[in-house]
């Protein structure tokens, strides 16, 4: 006789489902990834566009598709929001629908266009004990936690600095950078933050790259690591310089070499690592579990917070003249909008 489980099934609405219109396991395809946890269930989709919540029906299903956000969440009175759609939008959406009763939401990245919209996200999440994870898929990436699981066991002795290399953006994509070198360090607060942006003077005026520039920043944390983040280099790449010796992460993580100074032959090492796996479906078990004991998640919103944060700050530097500021001396109303994503 089959034992049935007494663990609730949890209903998932998707808001922006521009990519999520196919059935394989990909970077930012959440309606795989709860698919793939068979303790959701997909109940309804929102998108501004027809043929888009057309397409997202064909592929999961009979359900329910709505161009009205409200609407869907009245209607199908979800657990769990995914909110796939643009920032912009971010800070309305995760406040409707805690109030629509929900009680998880996983945020696509970037979290906000500005800090008072992500002090909104943080505040809402802590009064309706929202379960809440941010879409930065190295807080789920094994590989990722077996490096940070070593430096923080002694790789390279104390951790003295971190830099990233790479940034091809500031906000949208540089609060991946900026999280995995939160991780690396230990997970502190942000205690100051210098930096500028860069000019961009060789891209042509219609570039989006102007929306969202790279930039270069010093931070410095509150556990005394100081960490540095630039956008030379390419890929996403890290070095980390410890009391003992020194650590290269090449490949986004897929190589990690590393050097001793007490070793007297002073020749590179390389970390051994598991092999790739998917991160997406980790996520979801991970925020299914949160929903379940009460907890929070591998990165919840004050995780979402740190990594914000530190993109804004190297604009509010930027302005004023490139020396340091904490990141409650930014500018709340500080708006960078990062590039279009959907929904607009």
């Amino acid at each position: 006789m089959a034992i049935r489980s007494s663990l609730p099934t949890y209903r998932v609405a998707v808001a922006g489902a521009h990519r999520m219109l196919q059935r394989e396991l990909a970077g930012h395809n959440w309606a795989a990834a709860f698919a793939a946890v068979s303790r959701c269930e997909l109940v309804a989709v929102f998108d501004k566009g027809e043929d888009t919540r057309r397409q997202f029906v064909e592929c999961w299903g009979p359900l329910p598709s709505f161009a009205d956000y409200d609407q869907m969440l009245a209607e199908t009175r979800p657990h769990i929001v995914c909110v796939a759609t643009r920032q912009t939008m971010h800070a309305d959406q995760i406040e409707t629908a805690a109030r629509a009763g929900a009680r998880g939401i996983l945020c696509e990245k970037p979290l906000a266009t500005s800090l008072a919209e992500m002090d909104r996200i943080t505040s809402v999440c802590r009064e309706y004990n929202l379960a809440f994870a941010f879409g930065l898929d190295r807080r789920w990436n094994r590989r990722y936690d077996r490096i940070v699981d070593a430096v923080r066991s002694g790789l390279v002795g104390e951790v003295q600095a971190i830099t990233a290399y790479g940034i091809p953006s500031l906000v949208n994509l540089g609060c991946h950078w900026f999280d995995v070198a939160l991780r690396l360090a230990g997970d502190p607060e942000v205690a100051w933050v210098s930096g500028t942006v860069d000019p961009l003077t060789n891209d042509p005026p219609d570039s989006r790259r102007h929306l969202d520039p790279p930039g270069s920043c010093r931070l410095g944390f509150t556990n005394g690591i100081e960490a540095f983040a630039t956008s030379a280099g390419s890929g996403v790449e890290f070095d980390v310089v410890g009391s003992r010796g020194r650590a290269v992460l090449a490949r986004d993580g897929a190589e990690v070499h590393y050097w001793r100074n007490d070793d007297p032959v002073v020749r590179r090492r390389r970390l051994a690592l598991p092999p790739q796996a998917r991160t997406w479906p980790r996520t979801v078990r991970d925020l299914v579990a949160a929903l379940d004991a009460g907890t929070v998640t591998r990165c919840d919103a004050d995780c979402a917070r740190r990594a914000t944060e530190i993109s804004f700050a190297v604009h509010q530097s930027h302005r004023n003249g490139g020396g340091p500021v904490t990141p409650a001396e930014v500018d709340r109303g500080l708006q960078i909008e990062s590039f279009p994503w959907g929904n607009e």
